[in-house]
């Protein structure tokens, strides 16, 4: 077995891999190079594993951040939940690992974060602190409304008979979509993604993307991004406009996201990663979602403290306050500029 960096040219390889995989998500699919080099302009790093016969046995992309703020790094995946290294048995996944810290050195990177659906096992120090939120699916929706409490259907019920409607769609929802996602950024004190950084991901994954938005009249009120691989169908974006929660829409957003779940065959809903205890994971663990920890292993190449760029830094307190403060279309300018460097 070799590890080397993969090109264009090893797709069918890769995709192969990756459907008979059992430790394969969507962030391991290589169309993910192509649209975080459009969207960010990162270099980008795809390591395969091949046996003698030139079958492809392992998969690790990396995404190399590199900023005089936020250090120059490797990850596994960005922007998203999932990536790291995919590999059914332990030699791969070695092999994969010492490819990465050679490119990591030869890129002067001080470490590399490996986002692990199952621990690595390998020694390497990790974090666990974020869990992902799912829920399994019944074949219908019809079961799923039936299994929900009464509480709850109430709170589905409440938008329907105030006339507000649900629609999926694909690129013609972005604009709704990207509207709510940067006000609700700009409220949480969080830089926003570039409008063409979602519009790329709807390009290339033409048949695993969507985009569910509730709307009263005229007026769109909340909006998720779906991405569906294999059984898993994943919210990795949802937002609303606060001052209409009273009126329930977030709720109908996630229970028709659910419903759309159920219809188009998936057996599992992803809600996405919380903190436990948090008030997103109290509102994902309602629709009975539990939660599966997450590892996030990291290579550090001098040692020390692991990084800790995440908005729960005291560090950065000021700043998120300050943010909330802006004018929302300030945040379009230059958030995207900022986030970019942000895993």
């Amino acid at each position: 077995m070799k590890a080397r960096i993969a090109g264009s040219g090893d797709v069918p390889g890769i995709d192969s891999f990756l459907q008979r995989s059992d430790a394969s998500s969507i962030y391991h699919d290589y169309r993910w190079i192509s649209v975080i080099e459009n969207s960010f302009g990162h270099r980008c790093y795809y390591l395969v594993c091949e046996e003698e016969d030139e079958s492809t046995t392992g998969a690790l992309p990396l995404v190399q951040l590199k900023s005089l703020l936020f250090g120059n790094f490797l990850v596994s995946m960005p922007y998203f939940n999932y990536g790291g290294v995919c590999a059914d048995k332990p030699a791969v996944r070695d092999l994969l690992i010492d490819e990465a810290i050679r490119t990591a050195r030869e890129a002067g990177a001080s470490h590399i974060e490996f986002r692990q659906e199952r621990p690595l096992d390998n020694g390497f120090p990790v974090k666990t602190r974020k869990v992902s939120m799912r829920l399994g699916l019944p074949q219908s929706g019809l079961d799923l409304w039936k299994s929900l409490p009464s509480k709850l259907r109430n709170q589905i019920r409440k938008p329907q008979k105030e006339g507000m409607t649900v629609r999926i769609s694909r690129h013609e929802g972005l604009e709704n979509f990207y509207r709510i996602f940067s006000i609700n950024m700009r409220d949480l004190g969080t830089p926003v993604y570039p409008k063409h950084f979602f519009r790329n991901i709807l390009d290339h994954f033409p048949e695993n993307s969507w985009i569910c938005t509730v709307s009263a009249g005229e007026t769109p009120l909340a909006s998720g991004f779906l991405v569906g691989f294999k059984e898993k169908l994943e919210i990795p974006w949802a937002s609303s406009i606060r001052k209409y929660n009273r009126l329930g829409a977030n709720m109908f957003l996630y229970w028709s996201c659910l419903e759309f779940a159920c219809g188009q065959g998936f057996r599992v809903f992803d809600f996405g990663r919380s903190t436990a205890g948090e008030s997103t994971y109290k509102f994902k663990e309602q629709w009975g979602a539990v939660p599966y920890p997450m590892y996030w292993h990291y290579w550090m190449a001098d040692g020390g403290s692991l990084p800790d760029i995440n908005p729960g830094n005291p560090k950065y307190r000021l700043a998120i306050g300050m943010w909330k403060r802006l004018p929302v279309p300030l945040t379009r300018l230059i958030g995207p500029r900022i986030v970019r460097n942000i895993p």
